[in-house]
């Protein structure tokens, strides 16, 4: 009986072990981990099929599980770092263990790997943009003529912009795209808010974060780039409105240059037939008597 009790309670305990699975999303890097005589998969569909039938055990069990983005590049530069043998399933799941807090991961909820792993890659895509934009912003330095922190202001000031957007914004759904083509790489962040009931904005700490530090380097750097906004509301036509980067500022695009910058085709320059019931807008005044601060850098 005591025996029964205590495989009961072990049961019970394992079900409340949160756990984290590093997955191997792509053929590439699921060959590149193949050199190592421990990982013993020699197929990749074979091996997310069987990590799809893992998560469905575990999510059955009442389990929690996240899942990593593996790198095995990554993995082996953890190995060289920390001292340990990298051909050693103990190695691949203290690795895994940090991912779990540093890494890109995603919460399995039941849903079909296949939709996982766009999930996956978008995270850790979001994740380096953020890492390389904050970089840039640190490396700027500070104002010649203040001595102001140029990166820290420009933060500071594309987070109150990005809060006057949404606050001017109507109730609903909003969707956010910032680009910024200036600097060595185009960066591309993305932002979405929704309102709740009582009409409180709800928005992914995460995405603010690197939304915000985009729009920060695109303004500190005086780079090209532009903002746009969707917004959605049940029974209205949905609403497209932007600014682009001018100066260390947002100057308003107007209806036409909206509804040309959705309706080109950005690789080929070709018209693409506009949505139906979307109204392409020019957007509500931000308010605020904010003035730039012109760093010399």
């Amino acid at each position: 009986m005591a025996h029964t009790d205590h495989q009961t309670m072990r049961r019970v305990l394992r079900r409340e072990i949160a756990g984290t699975i590093g997955l191997l999303t792509d053929e590439h890097d699921f060959r590149a981990m193949r050199r190592y005589r421990s990982f013993t998969f020699d197929d990749h569909k074979i091996y997310l099929e069987q990590v799809e039938a893992l998560l469905r055990t575990r999510a059955s069990q009442g389990s929690c599980t996240t899942i990593a983005l593996f790198d095995p590049q990554e993995y082996a530069e953890f190995c060289a770092e920390t001292g340990i043998d990298p051909d050693a399933p103990a190695s691949r799941t203290r690795f895994t263990a940090e991912l779990a807090t540093t890494g890109p991961t995603v919460p399995y909820e039941g849903q079909p790997l296949a939709d996982v792993v766009p999930a996956l890659v978008d995270e850790a895509v979001r994740q380096a943009t953020w890492e390389y934009a904050s970089t840039l912003l640190a490396r700027l330095g500070t104002c010649a003529t203040c001595g102001e922190d140029i990166g820290r202001a420009a933060f500071t000031r594309a987070s109150s912009l990005l809060m006057r957007i949404l606050d001017t914004a109507r109730p609903g759904s909003r969707h956010l795209v910032c680009s910024v083509t200036g600097t060595p790489e185009t960066l591309v962040s993305v932002l979405h808010a929704d309102d709740d009931a009582e009409g409180a904005t709800h928005l992914d700490e995460a995405e603010a974060l690197e939304f915000a530090t985009v729009l920060a380097l695109g303004l500190a750097t005086r780079s090209p780039g532009g903002l746009v906004m969707r917004t959605s509301a049940p029974g209205t036509p949905d609403q497209i409105y932007g600014w682009r980067l001018r100066g260390d500022d947002l100057e308003p695009l107007t209806a036409g240059e909206v509804f040309d910058a959705y309706c080109t085709d950005i690789d080929s320059g070709d018209l693409i037939p506009p949505e139906s019931g979307v109204d392409y807008c020019v957007p509500p005044d931000l308010g605020g008597d904010e003035t730039p601060h012109e760093h010399q850098h």
